[in-house]
């Protein structure tokens, strides 16, 4: 099947759907039964999708699972209530202490504090590498390395690592591989081809794409699937069946909504490289992005979600460029309809392994389903507050 029949089709065998367009809604703690054989059969087959107790899934998840993993290439895809948890979930799953972790420097703000805060604590060591390292990884494996973790395109920055040459090496030291692919969504990449051995998604992101729910989602190949299952399943992570019922629903316009982000971004974009205030775009599709030969090969499309940096600009200035505007709306997350601008600062206290120039400020945009005009008429406004603010 092409990719928007899948979209349409997968998750939906009659098994959960009964029948209807969309899986109802089972919510479900005690699942009873008639009879001691019925019981026995279930929990002997509580992992195959037999229901058995809420927190091992209903059908309402069973279909949602099945969607994910299909369109992931995975074998299967276990649910956690935030991108967080997933990350967390994985992550726990595959560690222990005295173990080694290979963390991204670029990473998910929230996940370098997992790193430092949480898995110090239980004795797992971490190690940051930059990025764009590609070979140079094989100085950095030890032989209590076990996981290496990647994240790409990075958050904020949006390097795009090569993600099938890192993977090669890892497997050569038998490593787990995980990749944070929510940038991509579960479309815009085939992790699984690239040797990725967990392929982890915020879905409040894009699957679910209405900034109404917290969802995440880890998939896994034949090897890892039945570690993750039943190491998440003991940490009792579980979600709601109505939150899953939206992201369900979610995913059926995933592919166009993640087609119109594309399109309204590149045209937001090609606009900011053009503006003598802008240094560079770190938008994976344009060449100023590092990494950006990776993305022409490993990414199929790009999405909503970029950065760019200016030349020069202090407090006073970036707080005018970005309050005041009337369709960007600063807030944390992207992934919804809506369109959203943050100045970031600090980026350089988050590097270990690399560096950042702070003198230039981070914008991040994340581009919304607006019409683009409109977007970029708010743009030039704030540059006229931007100048107005170096000027004072």
């Amino acid at each position: 099947m092409k990719k928007a029949t899948k979209l349409v089709s997968l998750g939906r065998d009659k098994k959960w759907s009964k029948g209807v367009i969309n899986p109802p809604v089972f919510r479900a703690s005690t699942v009873v039964f008639d009879s001691m054989e019925q019981m026995r059969h279930a929990t002997a087959n509580r992992a195959k999708g037999e229901m058995f107790y809420g927190r091992r899934g209903t059908p309402t998840h069973f279909a949602f699972q099945a969607a994910i993993a299909e369109l992931e290439g995975g074998v299967g895809t276990a649910l956690y209530p935030s991108g967080s948890a997933a990350i967390s979930g994985a992550l726990l799953s595959f560690l222990k202490a005295g173990d080694h972790l290979l963390m991204v420097d670029s990473v998910y703000e929230p996940t370098r504090d997992l790193c430092d805060k949480l898995l110090q604590g239980l004795g797992i060591e971490t190690s940051y590498y930059d990025p764009l390292i590609g070979t140079g990884i094989r100085e950095l494996i030890r032989p209590n390395t076990k996981v290496l973790f990647l994240e790409s395109p990075g958050s904020i920055t949006m390097e795009v690592q090569d993600v099938p040459t890192l993977c090669r090496i890892a497997h050569e030291h038998q490593l787990v591989t995980m990749l944070d692919n929510t940038w991509a969504s579960p479309i815009n990449c085939r992790p699984f081809e690239m040797g990725v051995d967990i392929s982890i998604q915020a879905a409040t992101k894009y699957i679910v794409g209405h900034s109404d729910v917290m969802l995440g989602t880890a998939t896994a190949n034949e090897a890892h699937w039945d570690t993750l299952r039943e190491n998440s399943y003991l940490m009792g992570q579980c979600t709601s069946a109505d939150d899953i019922f939206l992201a369900a629903r979610g995913l059926r316009t995933l592919g166009v909504r993640m087609a119109q982000h594309e399109k309204n971004a590149l045209k937001v974009a090609n606009f900011l490289a053009q503006r003598p205030e802008v240094d560079h775009l770190r938008h994976p599709a344009f060449a100023s992005c590092p990494g950006h030969e990776f993305f022409l090969r490993d990414f199929s499309a790009a999405n909503g979600l970029f950065s760019f940096v200016l030349k020069e600009g202090n407090r006073q200035a970036m707080t005018a460029f970005v309050e005041g505007m009337e369709h960007f709306k600063m807030g944390f997350s992207w992934g919804g309809f809506e369109s959203l601008i943050l100045a970031i600062s600090g980026i350089e206290k988050l590097r270990t392994a690399t560096q950042w120039d702070s003198s230039k400020p981070l914008v991040r945009l994340h581009i919304g389903l607006e019409d683009p005009d409109d977007l970029i008429a708010d743009l030039e406004r704030a540059f006229e507050r931007y100048h107005a603010a170096m000027q004072a």
